[in-house]
């Protein structure tokens, strides 16, 4: 088995009426003049042919050239592939995967020339395909050009994220898949910002989103008493209290990172107690099903892999309901993906995934009861029992959310903090109970008035909508505490999200002008392809590469009925 980093590297072009001329061992750490020498002279390399392997520390280089010559106004194309084959990731020291390609060009690290022959041959194929994948969207009039091009540029994160994809196993017959938060926060596939950002995935490569869900389904039961400090205190100067990486079935907040064991060791970041997070669960839940309905609604055994964990995770949650009200409470700490935000008690954000969360689970159950006994004539015992449960649970709790967070004109941010401030994405449990097809959670008056009020406060009277929503400000658009940072940042894929929410309730104008305003900050101010989380007040940013960005495939999801069928 090779090493990580040893295998090959080729550049290769296709024969042609042109000049090929080649060195393939250059010293790329000279001045150049075993290469220039001859190309300044004429076009041409020296043709020398030197496999001699380089020693310890040694860099080596290869290089290719073509003359040819033109006739005025003609023009040729020549294509050219670089290729590498090093077929072995290593993650913490011992800890390996072949890299998915090697299912298709071998393990042994000797395919850089298959691989580059491969491109060479197929690469008119491939750009065609590519061309007849995007024409539907780019020939749309009634799409406008910023947002094409937004849409396309925003999946440079699939490959450039720190991507890894695994080889096949029996059990992940197409792979482990992977991507950083970011660049900055480098652990893999956080649950609660791929429930934005991983519309694209499920969209182009749903096996892929599939694979990445059974993984969090496999991390739920599992725990790890390693004791950690966390880091949010030391923020604040105060002693922090110590917390263990993983509670049995608590959803972990990531897949682990690239110094340790992904898909094996979750929770990495300690920034957190994410075992305390009211969100986490709920999008758990949600994803599985999404996931089951947006890939053509038939693939039970995805379901009922997922169960065992949904069951799991929504028990373990519902101990965060200390009053037994129906709702788990949020404790005063950052316990949910704005994890420098305090709630307390019930709140918007967290309450409305939890009562979204329990309609999916009901549905899960449902299907998975339908299909046992159509099956084999027997019921599984809990599936009754769960359908049973999380309707009481819901029952109790839909009215409660309503009575304690509405004030007539949108939802307070908490039952406990007497806030008053416009929380962006206060409903986003509503957004996904109707992107699932569920019962709403909230009357439909009320998510329209709660609409009025984040595009009024938090889009148009925040720096007069030029940066895009901030998270949280008053109804004037004035801040809480001018010092916040999460409340006052504007998230790009929180924003996208809440743009597509506005689309699915038919205010496509709206979405579109606060999708467009991103937009233009990331692409007119050179953040293009290096995406981040936050915008701020102050025009600086922060956490480039950002996954959650790619939410923007969720706009063109509600744009396009056709993708939901």
């Amino acid at each position: 088995m090779p090493g990580e980093g040893e295998g090959q590297w080729a550049i290769a072009t296709l024969p042609t009426d042109c000049e090929i001329f080649y060195h393939t061992r250059w010293n790329p750490q000279g001045d150049g003049s075993d290469l220039w020498r001859s190309f300044a002279q004429d076009g041409s390399l020296p043709n020398q042919n030197d496999e001699t392997p380089a020693r310890s520390g040694e860099q080596v280089g290869v290089a290719i050239a073509l003359r040819l010559t033109l006739q005025p106004g003609e023009t040729k194309q020549i294509p050219m592939a670089l290729a590498w084959d090093l077929p072995v990731t290593e993650f913490a020291a011992g800890v390996e995967y072949y890299r998915r390609y090697t299912d298709f060009f071998g393990r042994e690290g000797c395919h850089a020339w298959a691989i580059a022959t491969t491109a060479l041959t197929h690469y008119q194929t491939w750009h065609q395909q590519i061309q007849q994948w995007q024409a539907p969207i780019l020939e749309r009039p009634d799409l406008p050009d910023w947002f094409k091009m937004a849409l396309f540029n925003e999946l440079y994160d699939l490959t450039q994220g720190g991507t890894l994809w695994s080889a096949a196993t029996e059990d992940d017959p197409v792979g482990q898949f992977a991507v950083l938060e970011c660049l900055d926060y480098r652990w893999y596939e956080s649950l609660d910002v791929r429930l934005y950002g991983s519309f694209a995935l499920l969209m182009l490569f749903p096996e892929l989103e599939k694979s990445v869900i059974r993984a969090f389904a496999r991390a739920i039961p599992r725990a790890d008493e390693t004791p950690r400090v966390i880091g949010y205190y030391h923020t604040l100067g105060v002693p922090s209290p110590i917390a263990i990486r993983k509670a049995g079935n608590a959803t972990p907040h990531d897949l682990g990172a690239p110094n340790e064991h992904p898909w094996e060791k979750t929770n990495y970041t300690s920034y957190q107690d994410c075992n305390l997070w009211k969100d986490l669960s709920c999008d758990f839940v949600l994803q599985v099903y999404r996931d089951y309905l947006l890939t053509g609604s038939q693939d039970t055994a995805f379901l009922a892999e997922c169960w065992g964990a949904v069951v799991a995770t929504l028990d373990y949650v519902k101990t965060f309901d200390y009053d037994g009200d129906g709702i788990p409470e949020n404790s005063g700490a950052p316990d949910q993906t704005f994890d420098d935000w305090r709630l307390q008690g019930i709140s918007a954000y967290c309450g409305g995934l939890w009562l979204a969360a329990l309609e999916a689970a009901i549905a899960i159950a449902t299907i998975l009861k339908q299909q046992d006994t159509n099956g084999n004539g027997k019921v599984t015992p809990d599936l009754g029992t769960a359908i049973a449960t999380y309707t009481q649970w819901l029952e109790q709790a839909r009215p409660l959310y309503q009575e304690s967070l509405w004030n007539g004109a949108y939802y307070r941010l908490d039952s406990g903090s007497g806030s008053d401030v416009v929380m962006a994405d206060q409903l986003c449990g509503q957004f996904y109970a109707r992107l699932l097809g569920l019962p709403d959670i909230v009357p439909i008056d009320c998510t329209h008035s709660a609409l009025d009020a984040v595009y009024d406060a938090c889009f148009l009277k925040f720096h007069n909508g030029e940066l895009g929503a901030a998270n949280g400000v008053r109804p004037d658009g004035s801040p809480v505490n001018p010092k916040d940072t999460h409340p006052l940042e504007v998230w790009t894929g929180i924003n996208f999200g809440i743009a597509a929410f506005l689309v699915q309730m038919q205010r496509r104008e709206q979405g579109l002008r606060l999708a467009e305003a991103v937009v233009r900050q990331v692409y007119e101010h050179g953040l293009q392809f290096r995406t981040p989380e936050a915008i701020t007040a102050a025009k600086t940013f922060r956490a480039s590469h950002y996954l959650r960005a790619m939410a923007i495939w969720a706009i063109y999801l509600m744009l396009d009925p056709a993708q939901r069928s």
